[in-house]
């Protein structure tokens, strides 16, 4: 896991996140990654496999029929 330094953050704004992680029962730290979490990677942010996805079905989609081989597979051999 990779980790950041941050530095000249105000006092005021370091005495908030504290008082934040505190509300919350976390440390300083773990209120960081929480925040930094939830702007990067927001929980209604749109996948690109699920936008494909509807934009295909918008289009009129396509049913593919495609029947799997279900038949054992032999392992790769490096001789």
């Amino acid at each position: 896991m990779s980790s950041i330094t941050v530095r000249n953050i105000p006092d005021e704004t370091h005495r908030a996140l504290r008082v934040r992680a505190a509300t919350a029962g976390r440390s300083t730290e773990a209120e960081v990654r929480a925040i930094l979490e939830s702007i990067v990677r927001p929980a209604d942010r749109v996948k690109l496999g699920t936008l494909l996805a509807e934009i295909g079905q918008q289009a009129g989609g396509a049913e593919l029929e495609i029947e799997r081989d279900k038949s054992p597979t032999e392992p790769i051999r490096f001789e």
